[in-house]
């Protein structure tokens, strides 16, 4: 069974963030990158991911696209890998370096917090982006002229940055916000789910050839394990009775023949029948199909849940939260936002339709928002540097909040003002 969505995108060659001239064939900064982390951390670390990632399930390749910032940096931490290092991949091993930098700067105590929320990284499902996140946050406010503190690790300031520019200065917080957090049926939940089932649909498939749609409404989506246990419970029976429908309060099951308008699914690639099932059920649709290449038989489930997406709108409920627990309200705040668990296209029709745009305006116009002048909002797409319409145009998109006193302030204006 394999996921029916296309493959990430291809990263552009140009890097705003080039790689440090130590990328060489010995390249320390890598290795004092390693060293920050703790050898044994690391090495334990990769071994947690390759094990996941080599499965073969979804949950492994999930597993190998959440983890791909560290899958990279350790791509080039041989030497005979350097030669063939990816611009994205030298781009993030110049991360890996400015936190090394980050780290010599620092007193024994704020040292030993920095490396605590690296070490947070690569523990469990966590992974090193919040960090990244903040790394790239304050090089992108350098290069506008600010000089940067980082006080959320020198001086425990519930911020992580003070930034100065020509007298003016601003608090900001960097917060990693996962999709996940707006869809009712999460992604992880759904591959769970495919894995599971996978074995039971393969060995019914081959008892029933033939080309199958099972189409699944889930009004309130799936929220944990005995969510996952009862569905693929309601799932099996009902092929097991060889019913075609079932429905009950957590889920209504339809099973239908493949039909796609316009040709057979017969005969089709995997990655056109894909095309095909995405562009009929649209973008938020949870789709996985099986397939028996000596029968021509397919399986298809194709899920939904009972109301939309609403990422947009987690984001901007976190933004609540952030400026009340955050900012102190004693100087200008900017909130930095990086959107995690997102694929290509809902990131493109986040921006596209105006969805985030809309939902963090509505913020700027509540109460919390009064210690707010800007809100930033990015994805891994900017920060590996891959090419519009898939990433922005801008390195991060940013709103300004024209209600804030400091709203109008030429010295913040390079951090503050709207990119659209």
């Amino acid at each position: 069974m394999t996921f029916a969505d296309p493959q990430p995108a291809q990263l552009r060659q140009g890097s705003r963030f080039p790689a440090s001239p130590s990328l060489t064939a010995a390249n320390p900064g890598l290795d004092a990158f390693v060293a920050l982390c703790g050898e044994a951390a690391w090495a334990a670390r990769l071994a947690d991911i390759g094990n996941r990632a080599q499965t073969g399930s979804l949950t492994g390749r999930a597993a190998q696209q959440r983890h791909a910032l560290e899958l990279a940096l350790a791509r080039i931490s041989g030497r005979q890998a350097l030669t063939r290092a990816t611009s994205t991949e030298r781009r993030l091993c110049a991360f890996a370096e400015e936190a090394v930098r980050l780290a010599d700067s620092l007193p024994e105590g704020p040292r030993a917090r920095l490396r605590d929320q690296i070490l947070a990284g690569l523990t469990g499902e966590a992974t090193l982006i919040p960090i990244f996140h903040l790394l790239r946050t304050a090089a992108l406010l350098r290069e506008s002229g600010f000089s940067i503190r980082f006080t959320g690790l020198a001086e425990g300031t519930s911020h992580d940055l003070l930034v100065e520019r020509d007298g003016a200065s601003a608090e900001v917080i960097c917060e990693t916000v996962s999709a996940e957090e707006g869809r009712p049926v999460h992604r992880g939940h759904w591959y769970a789910l495919v894995d599971r089932i996978t074995p039971g649909v393969q060995a019914w498939l081959a008892a029933h050839p033939g080309r199958y749609l099972l189409k699944m409404t889930l009004p309130e989506g799936i929220s944990g394990p005995d969510d996952l246990a009862r569905l693929h419970q309601q799932i099996t029976g009902m092929l097991a009775s060889e019913r075609r429908q079932d429905a009950a309060a957590q889920a209504v099951l339809k099973l239908d023949p493949l039909m796609l308008a316009g040709t057979q699914a017969a005969g089709q690639t995997q990655a056109s029948l894909s095309a095909r099932l995405r562009a009929q059920f649209g973008p938020e649709a949870h789709l996985a199909i099986t397939t028996d290449p000596g029968s021509g038989s397919v399986f298809v489930m194709a899920a939904r849940a009972g109301r939309e997406n609403e990422i947009a709108s987690a984001v901007a409920r976190r933004l609540g939260r952030m400026a009340e627990d955050r900012l102190s309200g004693h100087k200008p705040g900017i909130a930095a936002v990086f959107l995690e668990d997102l694929d290509r296209a809902e990131w493109r029709g986040l921006r596209e339709q105006l969805e985030l745009e809309g939902a963090v305006r509505r913020f700027l116009t509540t109460a919390p928002a009064r210690r707010v002048v800007a809100v930033t909002c990015a994805s891994r797409f900017e920060m590996f540097g891959a090419a519009p319409p898939d990433a922005a145009i801008e390195p991060a998109l940013r709103f300004r909040n024209p209600a804030h006193p400091a709203a109008k302030l030429q010295a913040l204006a390079p951090a503050i003002l709207s990119s659209m």
